[in-house]
């Protein structure tokens, strides 16, 4: 086998260098409408999420999908809809893009146009006039975004929501928006419209439960007995608990504790809990509806997905509800009346004339019996995801993406609360994680995809029975195949059949809440270390440990223990050391949440040893999206540099102790290597001025967490905040959440000695250097600003993507040239596809920064210049699509799709499948 012959020869020299880098890098987005029909019903589109490509299947009579194309799109793609028969839209969540496909009547089809949106894009529905206006989610952030995300500033919403004239594109880069709606709320994820295409409805993803933190200092010291922390207040062996902050919900009238007891003078701002928004699409332009009519609150906690039912109007609202207001994990004397196995609530919410109506999916289960009884689990669905609604408006259909299920449910029956939980309404499926659904009425079928294997399933709606199960072709390592199923499925992971692990960290991620998961019949346990600088409190870990943020599962590699405490760890007594020894054991430290599985989840007993490993396995492949404010040229703002600076430079301490010195960084001279040195954490803890030792966390996710302000603690100098009005979320950045901002807690800097007001009177802040004054003021700007753009693991230029055409060809010539700087500076892979020749197939093309020039799919075609490349193209007036890829992934993803050798366009050539490795020319 000539493994890229002779054309690739020396050109591709680097190529074991790339070898090195996985050709696969794990993002784990979670898909939002993953599945769309034709108006035809002739074709079936079907993204193919880990390929970046949308699949093509023609539709048959005899229960056939016949695929007919393969074509590729942006990096992760998530959502598709049709707006014709011939025009494709799809969503590419980490290339901030959306890329426009046409398809022609033999169901081929070529991306003709990329669109720039803003950050991590989610969803996409057509309304308006004729239906020709087309509305995409995303985060108010990126860097394709014409305005300032203003981070710092209170009162922004987080949430937009793109509007395009599909009619008229514009001739820019990325296309010109007609309007971009910013919404009260922070990220948001779904869309839907009515029938008529006069409304659009946009779900806010995370959008919180009227939820926050209480700052220990306003907390009196002493336990429930002096008003302070709601007992118990010392574990079972009689240990005094450290002081904590109070979780609080707003009940309407009063933020309250698990006791009933109000703390509003310690909370100095409101959470309005605009859950779903209300958009007038035909409006000139697009608006949101005046006052209340504009949005619904109440909906629950973290929304997936909505859907319309056309015959009275009324929107349902899959999500799940979350529990964070009630404390600990069960064990002992207080099992059943803990977060044990009833952390979330998986629901359906009806949104009509009288607001927002809550539908337990879960109402069977009696969570004072633990273990439920298998009966209990079998009629249980878990984490809803997509849904759709028969024609007639009578029956929705449910993805139950933790049970691998689809539910089955009489509109009536759930709207009025009459519905029975029974399996016996479930439809089961050969392939787990179902997230989209696609209802084929004139052949009585249902298209499902099933993101654990990357299929499709082919149901019948007479029978309810599974006729055909799709496989698409999927690059991902066995390894993440394997280990998927134990992030989500909570048949496996819990007795009652509702809860896993991915209910808090969504799709690998945070939920954005904190939670207090202490344990009173725990035991104090020694923490190993490593630290840095003096302890100035007792650092073993005391099982009530208070309320934390929920932290991402991404990026865990090379980052030593785990959880907000170092909690979890792999560490002894004896020495530690990087990489992988003691407590730098990352495999060992995340196997140390096994116990979760009985204490939170309420299993019957922990996951085997190999159920862990492939658990461990997979999570660590999980990766951080590059961080989307900071410039795609990766340089940095004067200000952003000056925070640098002095974040690596400027002291502290009067013995010149910097923030690097805590907040570890070290960049990595193998570009190549997927997880490259430290990003602010290298697994060491230290004294962080609180009642409790912390580890030294990473700063990549710091931008996600944008969005609390106002803060009714005071230290030293500085006043509490005045009352600050609505925020969009209840917590911030720190391990419970009750720091609103990065400085706006500022004493920490300033000069001076003190001593925390009735807080640990024996730990002193002596003098860190930074004045109280307008330069000091600037000097926390810049740090600020630094921290918003903190290295992460990936460039920013990857995902980045644009499409030449000859109406863009001086504004996409300047981007192309950006994405070949930072290909040639090893930020990334660069690859290329387009059209060519008579017959219209896809060819690939891997720049290799050595030679500068594009090698292509073909070995009897010598490689190409980009300016060659970019004068075929614009010479026959076809499109060419420049994609900016995880570095190691470039020969995958542009040339040899299933890296058997054989590059994909000899392989088409040939008559061989460039996605089957078994088969070759």
């Amino acid at each position: 086998m000539a493994l890229f012959g002779a054309a690739l020869g020396a050109t591709v020299s680097s190529s074991a260098e790339v070898s090195a880098a996985s050709s696969y890098t794990l993002f784990e987005s979670g898909q939002v409408r993953p599945l769309a029909m034709t108006p035809s019903g002739n074709l079936l589109l079907a993204l193919n999420t880990p390929d970046n490509r949308l699949e093509i299947f023609r539709l048959t009579y005899s229960g056939v999908l016949e695929h007919t194309d393969s074509v590729p799109v942006g990096l992760e793609p998530v959502a598709v809809a049709a707006r014709s028969n011939s025009e494709i839209w799809v969503v590419n969540h980490l290339s901030d893009s959306v890329s426009v496909v046409h398809v022609s009547g033999s169901g081929k089809g070529q991306l003709v146009r990329t669109l720039h949106v803003g950050d991590e894009p989610r969803d996409i529905v057509f309304a308006g006039p004729q239906r020709s206006r087309a509305f995409i989610t995303a985060a108010h952030r990126g860097q394709n975004a014409p305005f300032d995300p203003e981070l710092t500033t209170p009162g922004v919403g987080r949430a937009d929501v793109w509007v395009f004239d599909a009619k008229n594109l514009g001739t820019a880069m990325g296309g010109t928006p007609i309007q971009i709606l910013n919404l009260f709320g922070d990220t948001p994820r779904a869309l839907a419209v009515t029938p008529d295409g006069s409304r659009v409805y946009a779900a806010v993803f995370n959008s919180g439960n009227k939820t926050t933190i209480v700052d220990e200092t306003l907390v009196p010291d002493g336990g429930e007995d002096v008003g302070g922390v709601p007992g118990p207040n010392t574990n079972f062996e009689g240990i005094p608990a450290p002081e904590v902050g109070v979780l609080v919900k707003h009940d309407g009238t009063a933020w309250r504790d698990v006791l009933g007891r109000p703390w509003d003078d310690a909370v100095n701002f409101s959470l309005p809990d605009k859950d779903v928004f209300v958009i007038d699409a035909h409006a000139n332009p697009p608006a949101q509806l005046a006052g209340s009519a504009g949005f619904y609150s109440g909906v629950g906690t973290t929304l997936f997905n909505m859907a319309v039912n056309p015959a009275n109007g009324k929107v349902y609202v899959s999500n799940t509800e979350a529990r964070n207001d009630l404390r600990f994990e069960g064990f002992g004397d207080f099992a059943g009346e803990t977060l044990q196995g009833h952390l979330h609530e998986s629901r359906i919410t009806v949104l009509g004339p009288g607001g927002a109506v809550p539908r337990h999916l879960n109402k069977h289960i009696d969570y004072s019996l633990l273990p439920a009884p298998p009966t209990v689990n079998a009629r249980s669905l878990a984490q809803p995801l997509g849904m759709a609604v028969s024609s007639s408006g009578s029956t929705l259909y449910v993805a139950a993406f933790g049970s691998s299920k689809i539910g089955v449910f009489n509109t009536a029956a759930l709207e009025n609360n009459t519905f029975v939980p029974s399996a016996a309404t479930h439809i089961s499926l050969s392939g787990g994680g179902p997230t989209g659904i696609v209802l084929d009425e004139g052949r009585a079928r249902m298209y499902v995809l099933t993101r654990f294997d990357n299929a499709i399933s082919v149901v019948s709606l007479s029978s309810y029975q599974e006729m055909a199960h799709v496989r698409m072709y999927n690059p991902e390592p066995e390894s993440v195949v394997r280990g998927r199923p134990l992030l989500y499925d909570a048949r496996l992971s819990s007795s009652n059949g509702e809860a896993a692990c991915g209910s808090c960290h969504v799709f690998g991620e945070m939920d954005h809440l904190a939670w207090d998961l202490g344990n009173p019949d725990g035991s104090m346990l020694d923490n190993p270390g490593p630290f840095k600088g003096p302890l100035f409190v007792n650092p073993d870990f005391h099982p009530m440990k208070g309320p934390m943020m929920t932290q991402s599962l991404r990026g865990m590699a090379n980052h030593g223990p785990m959880h907000w405490r170092a909690d979890r760890t792999g560490g002894s007594d004896e020495p530690s050391s990087q990489p992988d020894n003691g407590a730098f054991d990352e495999e060992a430290a995340f196997k140390a949440f096994n116990p979760a599985f009985v204490g939170l989840l309420g299993r019957t007993a922990e996951l085997s040893d190999e159920e862990m490993q492939a658990f461990t396995d997979f999570i660590l492949q999980i990766a951080y999206p590059p961080n989307p404010i900071r410039n795609l040229d990766n340089s940095l703002t004067p200000s952003q540099q000056a925070g640098k600076d002095f974040f690596e430079h400027g002291s502290l301490l009067p013995n010149g102790i910097t923030c690097r010195f805590c907040h570890a960084t070290e960049e990595n001279a193998n570009a190549n290597d997927p997880f490259p040195g430290f990003f602010g954490g290298d697994g060491s803890s230290s004294f962080g001025f609180a009642p409790q030792i912390m580890k030294n966390v990473h700063l990549r996710s710091l931008y996600q967490k944008i969005g609390m302000f106002g803060t009714a603690a005071s230290f030293g100098a500085e006043p509490p905040d005045p009352f600050m009005g609505d925020q969009i979320r209840g917590f911030g950045i720190n391990h419970d959440g009750s720091f609103p901002t990065l400085f706006l807690r500022s004493s920490i800097f300033d000069t001076g000695t003190q001593v925390l007001p009735g807080k640990l009177p024996e730990v002193v802040k002596v003098n860190p250097g930074i004045p109280v004054t307008p330069a000091g003021d600037q000097i926390k700007r810049n740090l600020e600003a630094y921290q918003l753009v903190f290295e992460s693991n990936l460039a920013p230029i990857v995902g980045q993507q644009v499409t030449l055409t000859g109406v863009n060809e001086a504004a996409a010539g300047a981007r192309i040239d950006l994405l070949l700087e930072r290909a040639n500076a090893l930020e990334c892979d660069l690859v290329a596809k387009g059209a060519s020749g008579s017959a219209g197939a896809d060819v690939g093309y891997l720049y290799i920064p050595e030679i500068e020039q594009f090698v292509v799919d073909q070995q009897s075609i010598p490689p190409l210049s980009d300016a060659l490349l970019r004068s075929i193209f614009l010479g026959s007036g076809k499109a060419l699509t420049y994609t900016c890829v995880p570095p190691g992934s470039g020969v995958r993803i542009g040339i040899d799709r299933d890296l058997d050798g054989y590059l994909d366009g000899d392989e088409l050539a040939a008559g061989s499948n460039p996605a089957n490795s078994l088969s070759t020319p």
